[in-house]
């Protein structure tokens, strides 16, 4: 998997058919310090992401002739960047298969260009360690269960030493996990946490990472003995953590 490399301006790729709104976009956040690329198919940000890589991606869903989610599952097969889907789908079940094929977030349309901001600044944020510690340094590795979560070269090891690959997102809620085992922790509480933002009504954005980090770290995701639910609560992350 290729990583997106960090850069001073920070390369943010908008993929919308529409001009004006990659137009609008681009215009908004070059003047905060961000390198902007206009894309308005598929085949012309998989080219992008061969030659000059950014560190974020703003994807809309509603392409003609292509499939936005199939594009989603490319970049989080082939590449490590953020994802921030865009789109004028605010359809409950496309929330939920946008944030299981990988997005760090979904934003529909129409949006409020600071709120926008906001939320990149929070995928970004997530992406990038406030200590830039070098890969498996003492201190920075979480054990539980035969399972190893390298907080700084943002790397989990399965009980067979085998990497197994996360999202931003599904990082940054094991993180907070593990870093409160034993602890009910409420899904505003991981939202807060994750996303930096509060829940709104009917927000499921926490149940959808939640059941795809049980199918990485579950041996039976529909008998979790690792994150446990607690009816009315939150979630649990169960076993004993140490750092090693």
């Amino acid at each position: 998997m290729a990583i997106a490399p960090a850069t001073a301006t920070g390369h943010i790729a908008v993929l919308d058919d529409e001009a004006d709104i990659t137009l609008l976009l681009a215009n908004y956040l070059k003047p905060h310090g961000y390198r902007v690329t206009q894309l308005h198919n598929g085949r012309a940000l998989m080219d992008l992401m061969r030659s000059d890589p950014p560190i974020l991606v703003l994807l809309d869903l509603g392409l003609p002739g292509e499939d936005g989610f199939s594009i989603a599952r490319q970049l989080r097969e082939h590449w490590r960047c953020g994802l921030v889907i865009v789109t004028g789908r605010g359809d409950a079940v496309d929330k939920v298969v946008g944030l299981e094929v990988g997005a760090d977030d979904y934003v529909t349309k129409p949006f409020d260009l600071r709120e926008l901001l906001a939320r990149i600044k929070a995928v970004l944020r997530r992406m990038t360690p406030a200590e830039q510690s070098t890969p498996s340094a003492a201190g920075t590795a979480l054990s539980f269960a035969g399972w190893e979560l390298d907080t700084a070269a943002r790397r989990l090891l399965d009980p067979h030493r085998q990497h197994v690959p996360l999202t931003t997102g599904e990082f940054e809620l094991l993180c907070a996990f593990a870093k409160s085992p034993g602890r009910v922790l409420s899904r505003d509480f991981l939202l807060e946490q994750t996303r930096g933002r509060e829940a709104a009504p009917f927000d499921r954005t926490i149940d959808v990472q939640i059941g795809r980090l049980r199918k990485k770290l579950e041996s039976d995701p529909e008998d979790p003995q690792i994150l446990k639910s607690v009816r009315g609560a939150g979630y649990i992350f169960v076993p004993l953590v140490t750092h090693v």
